[in-house]
């Protein structure tokens, strides 16, 4: 132990609970004006799914909405709308801001699922799934 130490004795424990300077995601560098033509979209339609008559990607948009609206407090407030690219479905979710946190989950560990669950329901069709979560 040196002096130093001796004057400012701390635990090593102190040490980890220290956080790195984290550079901050800066908005003005992602240019998502598509994004919010396609949730205008959206918003625009009533709750529920929006069914693109593919049968395929219609089940895989149920199956998003079912573990959504077991999530949520109100299932009549979120909306699912998917979207094929060849052999990818991309799967949009849009849920109230109140309502972020319990889809999400801490750490992101219930988005996580449901993605892990989605790829393995597409897989089994043949296709690619994505699933992204909005407000």
């Amino acid at each position: 132990m040196t002096s130093e130490d001796a004057e400012n004795p701390t635990d090593e424990r102190d040490d980890l609970d220290e956080v790195d300077d984290v550079e901050e995601f800066d908005d003005d560098d992602y240019d998502d004006e598509a994004d919010d033509e396609e949730l205008a979209d959206a918003e625009q339609l009533p709750a529920g799914i929006a069914l693109t008559g593919d049968a395929p990607i219609d089940e895989l948009a149920t199956f998003v909405e079912f573990m959504v609206s077991n999530l949520v407090e109100e299932p009549d407030s979120f909306r699912v709308v998917p979207e094929r690219l060849g052999t990818n479905v991309h799967i949009k979710v849009i849920v109230p801001e109140e309502e972020m946190g319990r889809v999400i989950g801490r750490q992101g560990r219930i988005a996580r699922s449901m993605r892990t669950l989605l790829t393995i329901a597409a897989s089994r069709k043949g296709l690619r799934a994505s699933l992204d979560i909005d407000s």
